[in-house]
C-alpha cells in the first residue's frame, strides 16, 4: 500500500482556482499499479497545506462550500477505482479545547458550536463522488484513551446512528520516544481500537513513525533504537489483535526522507523502520516478527 504525502493535497492539485494538476498523484498511482499495491488517498479536507488563492481569497461561506464540493467531486471522480480509501477529513481537533462533541443533539452547526455538520456534509459528498471508496476520518494524538479520542468515538457513534457514510477512523501515531509509555501504548491503543471497531468501522494506522532524540552528530543511542522497536512491536500487536484494524502504514519508509528531521530542526529523527541507507533496523524486524506471529495465530 502507498499513500501520497503531498501529491493529493490542495496546494499541489490546485495551483489556482481554475486548474487541476493530477501529475504527481497519477505517477504514484501508476507506481502502485505496476507493483500490485493499493493506494490510500490523502487528503480532501485539512486546515493546512492549502494554496494562497484559497486561504487569502475572501470567499463567502457559500462560495467556499461550492469550492469544496466541486473539489471533492473532481478529485474523487478522477481517482475512482484507483484509490481504495480516502482520508476525507484530517486533523479537525488540533486544539484540545475543541474536543467536545454533543452526542444525540439536533443542533449540529460547525461554525457556531464546534459541532460536526461540516464533516457530515463532506462525507456525503465524498460518498456521492465515489460510492465504492472507503471513507475515513483521520486524526493525530487520538490513538489511545484521552479527551480527543473520546470526542472522535462520540462523533463516529453519532454518525453511525444517523446513517452518515463513514467507513473508518485513521490513527496517525506520530510518536516521540521521549513520551512513549510502552505498556500503556499497547493497552490504550488496543482499547481504543476495540471500541471504534465495535461501532462497525475499520481502523487504519495511517502515519506511524517513532522519532528518537539525536546527538550533535545526528545519531540515536543504541538503547533508543531498541526501545523504538518495542514501540513498533506493541502497535502492530494492538492492530493485529483486532479483526477491524485492517491496515498499518508508516509515514514514509526510510529515514532519509522522513519529515521528522526538518520539523524538529534536527533534534529528533531516525523514526522509520529503514535507515538513511535503506537498511532495515530493529523496528523493521520487530514489525515483521509480529506480522508473522499474527498470521500464524489467525490460521
Amino acid at each position: 500500500m502507498v499513500e501520497a504525502e503531498d501529491a493529493m493535497k490542495w496546494w499541489v492539485l490546485r495551483p489556482d482556482a481554475a486548474t487541476y494538476d493530477f501529475g504527481q498523484g497519477d505517477e504514484l498511482v501508476r507506481f502502485a499499479q505496476a507493483h500490485g499495491m493499493k493506494v490510500r488517498g490523502h487528503c480532501l479536507v485539512w486546515g493546512r497545506s492549502n494554496p494562497e488563492w484559497l486561504t487569502q481569497g475572501h470567499f463567502t461561506a457559500l462560495q467556499l462550500s461550492r469550492l469544496l464540493h466541486e473539489h471533492i467531486d473532481r478529485v474523487m471522480s478522477h481517482y475512482a477505482g484507483q484509490v481504495f480509501a480516502w482520508d476525507v477529513v484530517t486533523k479537525l481537533w488540533m486544539k484540545t479545547e475543541m474536543c467536545e462533541v454533543p452526542s444525540g443533539t439536533t443542533n449540529r452547526h460547525w461554525i457556531s458550536g464546534h459541532g460536526t455538520e461540516y464533516i457530515e456534509q463532506v462525507l456525503r459528498w465524498a460518498h456521492e463522488a465515489d460510492p465504492h471508496a472507503l471513507l475515513f476520518y483521520n486524526e493525530a494524538e487520538g490513538e489511545g484513551l484521552n479527551r480527543k479520542s473520546d470526542a472522535i468515538y462520540t462523533m463516529v457513534k453519532d454518525f453511525k446512528r444517523l446513517g452518515i457514510p463513514i467507513d473508518g477512523v485513521g490513527l496517525q501515531m506520530h510518536i516521540s520516544l521521549a513520551d512513549a509509555d510502552i505498556p500503556g501504548i499497547a493497552a490504550n491503543i488496543s482499547a481504543n481500537i476495540a471500541r471504534l471497531t465495535a461501532l462497525g468501522v475499520q481502523v487504519h494506522i495511517t502515519e506511524l513513525d517513532v522519532s528518537l532524540p539525536l546527538d550533535s552528530s545526528g545519531l540515536a543511542r543504541a538503547e533508543d533504537l531498541s526501545r523504538q522497536a518495542d514501540v513498533y512491536r506493541a502497535i502492530v500487536r494492538a492492530c493485529l489483535n483486532s479483526a477491524g484494524c485492517t491496515a498499518i502504514q508508516t509515514w514514509g519508509f526510510t529515514d532519509k526522507y522522513s519529515w521528522i528531521g526538518s520539523h524538529s530542526r534536527g533534534a529528533r529523527g531516525q523514526a522509520l523502520p529503514f535507515d538513511r541507507a535503506y537498511q532495515p533496523k530493529a523496528a523493521y524486524r520487530a514489525v515483521l516478527e509480529e506480522i508473522l506471529a499474527g498470521r500464524s495465530t489467525r490460521h
